[in-house]
């Protein structure tokens, strides 16, 4: 079974966590299963880029994103080459590293 790393983020993980995913489920999803609150406004359908991520390893073993979610990344807060959704991003056989940035462009929090 795959793992998520996630790196120290001050509000979301102060610690980091290491979470056991299934081959197929997000990011988003794991993350949210394992108690760490990305927020996700869109209710993950991609329409948003406040889960975005980036995936620090492991970043081949991902499905290519799709035109979509490369549109919505567009605009999310410091973008880099390895930027994801993390409601869109799938695990694979592969472990992955995964840091949360510390801002999102969202304004507004749901829960």
């Amino acid at each position: 079974m795959p793992k998520i790393v996630f790196l120290p983020h001050q509000d979301l993980c102060p610690d980091g966590a290491v979470v056991e995913a299934e081959t197929g489920e997000s990011i988003l999803d794991a993350a949210l299963r394992s108690g760490i609150e990305i927020e996700h406004a869109c209710e993950k359908s991609c329409a948003c880029t406040t889960c975005h991520c980036v995936v620090r390893e492991g970043f081949d073993s991902l499905v290519e994103s799709t035109e979509d979610e490369d549109d919505m990344l567009d605009k999310a807060w410091g973008l880099e080459p390895e930027s994801r959704l993390g409601c869109q991003a799938r695990v694979a056989d592969e472990d992955l590293v995964v840091e949360i940035p510390r801002y999102t462009i969202n304004h507004a929090r749901e829960h």
